[in-house]
This record gives C-alpha cells, structure tokens and sequence, in this order.
C-alpha cells in the first residue's frame, strides 16, 4: 500500500491565498459569474422600461387618433352646416325648396348627436332655418335670435370661423361655434351651432380606448368641461395632454391610462430570469462548499500522509502487506532495513522471497498455503528470516487479515518484529539466573563447609575410634566376635551419617536441570533433616519436625525444595541468634490441606510446608522488600535466598507467604499440589518417556 505522493498546499497552488485573496483560477469564473448575475438582473428591468415606454407611446399615438377623429368630426360638420346653409341663402325665397333645406339640416343635426341646435343666420341676421324650431313660430324665433345676438363675442361679419364657450353656466359642455357663408368675397350669412362637448367625446371616440383610458377635455382654466371614463379612472402613471384646437378656441385632451406599472414578477422573462439567477448562485455555493471540503479533505490527507510517513519512519516493527495471491504491496522502510533489501526489489514480488531462509523453505511454502486457503491460526509465530547479507536473525510474525471500505478482504497485512536482542536478553537473563542459582548453592556450600568440616569430625572420629577399637580387639587373645561385630556396625553407622550429609551437599550444589518428579515430602524431610540438624546444632537452637501420617506424594524437584527448606531454616536459626537458648525452637511441620486450586497433578489436596521460629519478626518496611533481589537485613547476606526459594516454589505452582508466629518469630510456608492417581500415573509414563 504505497504512500500517496506529497501534496502541494494550497499556497503553493494559488499564491494569493497566502494574501487572503481569492487565488486567481478563482477570480475570473467569480467575475463572469457576477456578470451573468447582473446581466440577468438588467434584462428584466431593461424589459420593464421597454414595455413601460411602449406603453406611453401606444397611449400618445392613440390620443393622437382621438384629437384627429374629433378634429375631423368637427371640420364634417362645419362643411356639411356651411354647405347646408349656403344653399338656404341662395334659395331663400323659394319656400319647397326651403322646407327641404330644413329637413335636410333636422336630420343632419339629429344624425350627429353631438350638435344640440343649429341656425342659418343671413345677411340681416335674421333665421332661415332651425333644427328644433319651426319658421311659423315667430315669437320663439326671434326670443332664439336675440339669444345669438347678445353673444357679443361673436362677431357676425368675421370671414372666419369662430367658437365660445357656452354662455350658460350649466351647460359647462357646452360650445357655440360659428361658421360663416361666404359669397363673392362678402359674408352672406351664417350658421350656428351649439355643440355638446360630452356627446362628441362619447359618440366620436373609440369604446375600446375609452375602456382602457379616462378622458378629459379641460378648457383654460384646467376645469373638466366633459370625461369618459367607461373603463374607470386612470392611474396617473401613463398620461398624455394633447390641445384640441376649435375656430379661437382651445381644449386640452387629457388621457389617463387605467393600466399600471409592468409587474416584475408577472413577467415569465422575470421569472425565468429569477429561476436561473437562483439556481446559478445556489450552484455557486454548493460548488464553493464542495471545493472548501475538498480543501479541507486535502489538508486531512496531507497531515494524515505526513503522520503515516512520521509513524511508520519511527516503527521498529516491520509491515508488510500481500494481496490474495501473495504478492507483496507494501513494505514500509523498517522491514526493508530489518532484510537489508530495498522496497522497490519486494514490492510486486511472488513467493519465494529472499528474505526466505534456505533451510526453512518449507515451513515457509506451508505458512504460504496456510494463508491463501485462510486456514493460518490468527496467533504469531516465530520463524528464522536471513538478511540480504545472508545472517540469519529470529522474527516474530503476526498475520490480520487486510480488508478495504466494503469489508472485502483484499490481501493480509503481517507485523514482523526482530526478536533478536529479546531472544539474546532472554538467553543471558537464563544464564544470569543459573549462575545466580549455582552462586547460591555454592555460597550456601561454602557457608556450610564449615560446620560440615566440623561436624564430620565427629563421625571420621567415631569411626577412627570404632576401627581401633576394633584392631584392639583383634590383637586380644581372648578375641570376642561380639564386641568386634559390635564395633564395626558402629563404625558403619557413623560412615552412612557421614555419607548422607555429604551426598545431601552433593546433590544440593550439583548443577542440574530443573525437572518436577513425584517425590514424598516425609522422606525429603528425613533426608534433610541431618543437615537441619548440623546447623542448628551448632546455634543450639533445637529442630522439631511434624510430618503428618499418609501424606500424598507431591510433583517437585527435590534438590530445589531441599534448597527452599534449607535456606528457609538456615534463616529461622539466624533469627533466633539473640534468642537465649531455652527459647531457640525451630520447629517444621508438613501436613496436608484443601484448597478450591486444580491442575494436571491435583485435584483439591495440598501438602503444605511451614518452617516455624520464635525470632526477632519481620517489620512492615522489611516486609515490603523481602523478596527483592539482593535486599539482605545481614551484613554478610546477599539477598539472593528468599528471591531464589520464592522462584522455586512459583516453579512448582505454589506461594512461598510468610506471617506473625503467634507465640513471637516468623512462620514460612508453602504448599504444592497432591498428586492424584491418574496424574501420577501420566507423571510416571512422562518421567519414563524422558
């Protein structure tokens, strides 16, 4: 599994970063982008403005059509009335022809509403003809004629064509216009007509303008003389003033729009425009927020990579992986430097390897088959690898299984740790503590060469004084077989005394490997007790030994427990050195107790060996160490023995323990399992087997 390659940081990849600013791979997608918003923000209200301004020169050329319909209206009637009334004038005194001329103008004026009353003035100012009254009413027509006449404004001789306001101020609609009739240069009559403003808005424009525009006429002083407004009032936000000129007499036009303002949102281009606008800035948010996990995904890998690489530089523990077939994927540098050979010679290599010790080969290709059938044992192993220099070194491998994201076992990655230096430990702390263990015997032996010197003394004197006694006897010529028979079984016994105390020597400092066999504490004790007894003897501390009746036999190596019981009563009489003499008692008692422990060698049963003295105690602080190597409350002790005894009574799954002696001293002891019958049989087959 290769480390990925480094890579670079952002700062390397977009200097500005390390300004705060935008890198500049950033920068220009980020400025078309707010280009594309802000054109996108223009279109609708650029198309907002456009239809606005459609609006008002639509609103503009339509009243621009409405003042020229009114205008062409307006000119109509003064042709057809001039025309009309010219033809009065010239036929003025043939009366059919007259009557007809007044029907002719009743049903002109009754075709345009607009035209409230019109009369043919000539010459004389006197009526030629009426729309409303009949000629054959004088007083009426006269009463209408003085009517006329009194508008002095109006000026009867003018060529031109002249309009007033109504004088009536309920008739505020209203308009009086005069048209002349012109003959040879000279005004021979004229015609009046008294207009309706209201009805000449109402017939002359449009419906469908009035249903989307309020109309207006204003006279000079801005007063409302007539209004349509059939689609309702205007909303003064299109509004358009144009002059309605009539013969010395002006309107103004005045429309006003019913429609509002364009609607932003109403626009499907708006909408569109919105749609795409939000879409694209949620698309630049999603799209920067992905790139920020990226980053920051990146700077986690980056650390990660940096860790790994510090991590498996600082491993003194060798990785490998191979994929299922075997090939190896990954080796990190302290397997290459653990085999001398680099990375880039294992990696994509098949079995075998050249870290594969030749003599070992096979148990290789049988580890091998192991894995790729899944059949290896999941614990480590030890096995022998060479290094390129071809030195063999012991490594401890360990086998997991090394599976991807989806749980998929894709390979197995193995730790491989030299064991070397721990193998080399190991073999010098063994020979340390065999050495310790012979230096202890052999410390104990010289302890004990003295007293044994002395001691065996004794018995040589004995039997020196027993075998010349004996030649005594021998010479006598009175020879009695008795006394010399006598003599010599003495003699013997003093020889077998001095024989067990130093076999007992013997066995006790001769090396030899540890090896548990099934043994009977009692007779351990009695062939221990001469050598108990020497010591003692010369401390005169007296030796009392309880060994309970049909004890079981225990598994043990007896020169170590013979060991473990002569340091712990070597010990008993040291600490009863002060003690005045009568209370000198060391007392040994073996007997069998019941404990809930089982193993190979026992069921329940115990044997239990406590060495008993009536010395000085052991203290708390004392207690504390005593068991450490080389801690000794004796000047000349080397604090080896009670380290030494409680690792032999571990050795035989036992606790070595001490306690308070309830009558003043110390009581050691210990117990080992009671063989069954079963084990001791297993025990007597494997003693045969070695």
């Amino acid at each position: 599994m290769p480390i990925p390659d480094q890579i670079p940081s952002p700062s390397k990849r977009y200097p500005l970063t390390r300004f705060g600013l935008v890198s500049w791979p950033w920068l220009l997608p980020i400025v078309l982008v707010l280009l594309f918003v802000a054109v996108l923000l223009w279109l609708p209200w650029q198309a907002k403005k456009l239809e606005a301004n459609e609006r008002q020169e639509q609103l503009i050329a339509d009243t621009l059509w409405v003042e020229q319909a009114l205008q062409f209206q307006f000119t109509r009637n003064q042709e057809s009335l001039s025309l009309i009334a010219h033809d009065f004038i010239h036929i003025a005194n043939d009366q059919t022809q007259n009557t007809q001329l007044l029907e002719r103008l009743r049903l002109f004026v009754s075709s345009n509403h607009e035209i409230a009353q019109a009369l043919i003035f000539d010459r004389r100012q006197q009526i030629l003809g009426s729309s409303l009254l009949k000629l054959d009413q004088p007083a009426q027509i006269e009463v209408l004629r003085q009517t006329y006449l009194q508008l002095n404004k109006l000026q009867f001789l003018s060529p031109k064509p002249q309009c007033l306001p109504h004088p009536d101020p309920k008739q505020i609609d209203g308009m009086i216009c005069r048209f002349p009739v012109v003959q040879d240069g000279e005004v021979a009559g004229n015609v009046f007509v008294n207009y309706r403003l209201q009805v000449l808005l109402d017939e002359t424009v449009p419906w469908w303008f009035a249903q989307e525009n309020e109309l207006r006429l204003l006279n000079f002083d801005e007063k409302v003389v007539a209004k349509r407004a059939a689609g309702g009032f205007g909303r003064n936000v299109y509004t358009h003033n144009r002059a309605l000129e009539f013969p010395q007499l002006n309107f103004t036009l005045h429309t006003n729009s019913i429609k509002t303002e364009p609607k932003l949102l109403s626009n499907l281009l708006v909408v569109s425009v919105v749609i795409l606008s939000l879409g694209l800035v949620w698309s630049l948010i999603a799209l920067w927020r992905d790139i920020n996990r990226r980053l920051r995904a990146e700077g986690a890998l980056r650390k990660e990579a940096a860790f790994r690489a510090a991590m498996e530089n600082s491993l003194v523990t060798g990785l490998r992986a191979r994929d299922m077939e075997g090939r190896l994927t990954y080796v990190n540098p302290s397997f290459c430097k653990m085999i001398g050979v680099p990375a880039d010679e294992l990696v994509g290599r098949l079995p075998p390897m050249p870290y594969w010790a030749p003599e070992a080969t096979e148990t290789y290709q049988e580890r091998f088959a192991q894995i790729l059938t899944g059949t290896v044992q999941p614990e480590a192993y030890e096995t022998i690898y060479q290094r390129a220099n071809g030195e063999r070194f012991p490594v401890l491998i360990h086998e997991s299984a090394l599976v991807d994201e989806h749980g998929k076992q894709t390979g197995w990655m193995s730790s491989i740790l030299d064991v070397s230096e721990l193998k080399r430990a190991e073999e010098l702390s063994r020979q340390h503590e065999e050495k310790m263990h012979a230096n202890a015997r052999l410390a104990t032996m010289g302890e004990m060469a003295s007293m044994l010197a002395h001691e065996l003394n004794q018995p040589l004197a004995a039997i020196s004084s027993y075998t010349t006694g004996a030649l005594n006897i021998l010479e006598q010529p009175n020879l009695e077989p008795m006394h010399l028979r006598l003599a010599l079984e003495k003699a013997r016994d003093q020889a077998q005394r001095a024989g067990q105390v130093i076999k007992s020597v013997h066995e006790f400092v001769r090396k030899r490997e540890t090896a548990r066999a099934p043994l009977a504490l009692d007779e351990l004790i009695s062939n221990l007790l001469p050598l108990v007894e020497l010591q003692a003897h010369s401390a005169q501390v007296k030796v009392q030994v309880e060994v309970q009746a049909h004890l079981p036999m225990v598994a043990g190596d007896r020169v170590l427990l013979e060991q473990v019981i002569l340091n712990l009563s070597r010990n008993a009489i040291e600490a009863m050195a002060q003690n005045p003499p009568e209370l000198r008692h060391l007392k040994i008692v073996v007997s069998q107790i019941h404990s809930n422990e089982s193993d190979k060698f026992s069921t329940q049963s115990r044997v239990q060996i406590s060495v008993q003295d009536r010395g000085h105690g052991i203290n708390d602080e004392v207690a504390q160490q005593l068991f450490s190597p080389f801690f000794s409350t004796k000047s000349s002790g080397m604090g080896m023995g009670l380290n030494i005894c409680r690792t032999a009574v571990e050795f035989h799954g036992g606790q070595l323990q001490h306690r308070p002696h309830p009558q003043g001293g110390t009581i050691f002891e210990f117990s080992l399992a009671a063989i069954t019958g079963e084990a001791k049989d297993l025990q007597g087959n494997d003693s045969q087997e070695k």
